[in-house]
């Protein structure tokens, strides 16, 4: 789970935007040429706000021209055909900068990369109801899908058939969903009752979506066949599914999970995931990772400008290198798709 206070998620993701922005600038501005990248804001006709990284043979501008801080030829012509797509899902609070080093290192590997901004729960709109998020995200990615093969100007270079989704935290619960995974919120309750220190449980998320007949509806499964490939980063509610859950899961899943993640951490989230997969995942315990090593890595200006949050997000366990690994974070989930999609 990302950061659940309300006014502690505002400041984190905040200050990230503004803070780490040239930061991640500093990571990827080595080549002559530069990713492609097009925002589809929402309208009356199309609500969701989405950000698309793609293969594009445009010069690099001299500067960062985003609001993450890379810098990228904006809307410029893609390049290449059949090109394969995968859809990012942000954590709790988040936005669709939250993994854009993920998504420019998919893009400069030949792929269209596609971070949307869920609507009910988002930097700017973080008090909306589990109940009602759980519901809305997995419709919103599978929307997402729908936009970008029908109205994005590129859509006659994609491959319908290499689709593949990546989640964190609670964004992993959605690509899961998104793929045709069907949490039963039954075993999350019973799970919190057995286990109260489970940190889910602790903060009441599960308290949240387990009244009314919100089971029920999140029981209605909104998995779409065009998913090929899932990796997931941090999978939070893991606990909520078990082998029918996850039985239409018939494709190539990753896995990663932080060996000091206390917020989601392995043995009752992916690690559960993994033991009721219907074939092997492939499951990448980071050894010496807490739950925010998934995210990009900190401007060190950070530290300074906000120390409460450089101490709780940026601040990881001795030796552990975040920048390394997200060098190699982001290569291996470009192999994994690679093998899941060629």
């Amino acid at each position: 789970m990302s950061i659940r206070n309300s006014s502690v998620r505002a400041v984190f993701h905040r200050t990230l935007v503004v803070v780490c922005s040239s930061w991640l600038s500093m990571m990827f501005l080595s080549s002559s040429q530069a990713a492609g990248f097009t925002r589809l804001a929402p309208t009356a006709e199309q609500p969701l706000d989405i950000g698309i990284w793609y293969p594009s043979e445009a010069a690099a501008p001299s500067a960062p021209n985003t609001p993450f801080g890379q810098a990228l030829a904006i809307d410029a012509d893609p390049v290449g055909d059949e090109l394969p797509l995968v859809i990012l899902s942000h954590g709790n609070a988040g936005w669709m900068g939250s993994h854009a080093d993920t998504a420019l290192a998919l893009a400069n590997a030949g792929y269209v990369a596609v971070a949307l901004t869920h609507a009910d729960d988002n930097t700017e709109n973080e008090d909306v109801a589990p109940a009602v998020w759980m519901k809305s995200r997995p419709r919103e990615l599978v929307a997402s899908i729908d936009v970008l093969m029908q109205r994005w100007p590129g859509a006659t270079r994609l491959s319908a058939s290499r689709i593949g989704v990546f989640g964190f935290s609670v964004g992993a619960y959605t690509a899961l969903v998104a793929a045709g995974a069907v949490p039963n919120m039954d075993l999350a309750v019973r799970h919190c009752k057995a286990q109260p220190l489970e940190y889910v449980c602790v903060i009441g998320l599960v308290d949240d979506v387990a009244g009314d007949d919100t089971p029920a509806v999140i029981d209605e499964s909104v998995g779409d066949s065009r998913v090929k490939a899932v990796s997931v980063a941090a999978p939070a509610f893991g606990f909520a599914f078990d082998g029918k859950a996850l039985d239409a899961l018939r494709m190539p899943v990753q896995i990663w999970s932080g060996s000091l993640d206390e917020r989601v951490p392995h043995d009752s989230n992916g690690g559960v995931i993994a033991s009721f997969l219907p074939s092997e995942a492939e499951v990448e315990r980071v050894a010496e990772a807490g739950h925010f090593a998934f995210l990009a890595p900190c401007n060190p200006a950070l530290e300074t400008r906000n120390p409460r949050v450089w101490a709780m997000v940026c601040v990881d366990a001795p030796g552990f290198e975040r920048a390394a690994f997200h060098d190699s974070f982001n290569a291996r989930v470009v192999a994994f798709f690679d093998r899941a999609m060629p």
